[in-house]
């Protein structure tokens, strides 16, 4: 194929694109990549990155195959080539060399040591975002490039983001890494401004290996560090070095440019989630033996089933009984906890309950039918959850014995109040069942 062919392909190819997708989306993925002149049959295209790459390939490979000719695979004939990231920092060698130990000082790492993987506890909620924290440890800049966390607040972002730094200084010890909230990073560069020494800030932050970003909600109606640090996050991308970023909100939820929120969005977004009531248990228990405090089972599942929206608030709930037993040496029963830990428990609004959604809750946690429930065939397997919504019935909703009975398919009032009367009564020494019951009054608020 001719150069100036080829080369008019191409600009046909960007002019149908130009008109398909929305001006961010070609400023972003299609105007940074560049035709190359060419002897081969190939067509040569210079990206900035692999994640242009990536994009163009994925998201227009019908208007590739159309315009340009195919391989025997059937693929387009193109090779792409990765721009080399522009070294200006190699001018001004011989500064770095007697800043060095000033640049040290004022940006040394800081982790909590309580921050690590050992002491993060793992649920169905969190696993994914753990799994991909530990990959970039494990490889950085090689696995998910850049990472961003969102999720509520005490939920474990910042746990994660130290974690990572932690394990790498341990085992990468020759990978330059820092870990930062966004305030730190934009009064750096006000101290930077004010010093006259943006230079140097910038030689720091773009030779790391690993950047680690906390916070970068933050970031938000403040154009000119988002600015720089949109250039920091850029330089450290192309060349292939790791950034990890955590926000209350995922990328498209905040208010910043265009494109940084597609840089954000190259890598891997994760949601940490709130911690279901078993993990909620666990971490009030690992958290007590950390401190030599003996919480009983049925205490942790009381405390968790009522503070539930945040992790710190568990370690606060530790802190404040621990320091409440050790005065007045005495053990942690449920009363001392509703004496001390009330201002903290959370309640959910009620919403009005009903026997057929008692009925349909309940046959979801049995894996029942709901006409079963309502019939009178005495399986044990069904006329255990019938006994199951009909104590619940008889203890969420206001009516008469007589009126809930009916309701269940023409039973009697006696019926419903020696079921009642059975299963309070198991609930005194049945753990499981009790967490059936709970999990089935937290499917009937929500």
């Amino acid at each position: 194929m001719l150069v100036k062919d080829a080369e008019e392909i191409w600009g046909e190819f960007v002019d149908l694109l130009q008109k398909k997708c929305s001006l961010a989306e070609f400023q972003n993925w299609i105007a940074p990549i560049h035709f190359v002149p060419s002897n081969d049959s190939d067509i040569v295209l210079e990206v900035p990155n692999v994640f242009v790459q990536d994009y163009l390939l994925s998201n227009y490979r019908h208007e590739l195959i159309s315009f340009f000719p195919l391989n025997s695979k059937g693929d387009p004939l193109i090779r792409f080539i990765i721009k080399e990231p522009k070294r200006e920092e190699k001018v001004i060698e011989p500064v770095i060399q007697e800043e060095k130990k000033e640049s040290d000082d004022r940006y040394e790492i800081k982790l909590n040591i309580g921050y690590t993987f050992q002491h993060f506890i793992e649920g169905p909620s969190n696993q994914f975002v753990k799994s991909a924290a530990v990959g970039v440890a494990l490889r950085p800049g090689k696995s998910y490039n850049p990472l961003f966390i969102h999720g509520g607040v005490g939920l474990g972002k910042t746990h994660l983001l130290h974690s990572i730094g932690h394990y790498v200084k341990e085992k990468h010890k020759k990978i330059k890494v820092q870990c930062i909230t966004t305030e730190q990073f934009i009064n750096d560069l006000v101290d930077s401004l004010r010093n006259k020494s943006v230079d140097q800030m910038k030689r720091f932050y773009r030779n790391l290996d690993i950047l680690l970003v906390d916070d970068i909600q933050f970031l938000q109606s403040r154009l000119n560090f988002e600015e720089e640090f949109c250039n920091t996050f850029e330089a450290l991308i192309n060349q292939n070095k790791q950034v990890v970023i955590t926000s209350d909100k995922p990328p498209s939820a905040l208010k910043l440019s265009e494109r940084l929120i597609a840089r954000m969005e190259w890598g891997l977004v994760a949601n940490i989630g709130i911690p279901d009531l078993e993990t909620r248990v666990a971490i009030l228990q690992y958290k007590a033996e950390r401190k030599g405090l003996k919480i009983p089972q049925k205490v942790a599942f009381f405390i968790a089933e009522h503070i539930f929206n945040n992790v710190r608030q568990l370690e606060g709930a530790i802190n404040r009984l621990s320091a409440y037993c050790g005065l007045i040496q005495t053990e942690v029963t449920q009363e001392i906890v509703e004496t001390t830990l009330s201002e903290l428990f959370q309640y959910v609004p009620q919403k009005k309950v009903t026997v057929e959604s008692i009925l349909k809750s309940v046959s979801s946690m049995f894996n029942v039918r709901v006409q079963d429930l309502r019939g009178s065939t005495r399986k044990k397997e069904v006329a255990f959850p019938r006994q199951v919504a009909m104590y619940l019935a008889k203890e969420l909703i206001n009516e008469s014995l007589m009126k809930l009975a009916s309701s269940f398919g023409g039973k009697t009032h006696s019926t419903l109040l020696h079921s009642w009367n059975k299963i309070k009564k198991q609930l005194e020494t049945d753990e499981t069942l009790r967490r059936q019951i709970q999990m089935t009054k937290q499917n009937l608020e929500s």
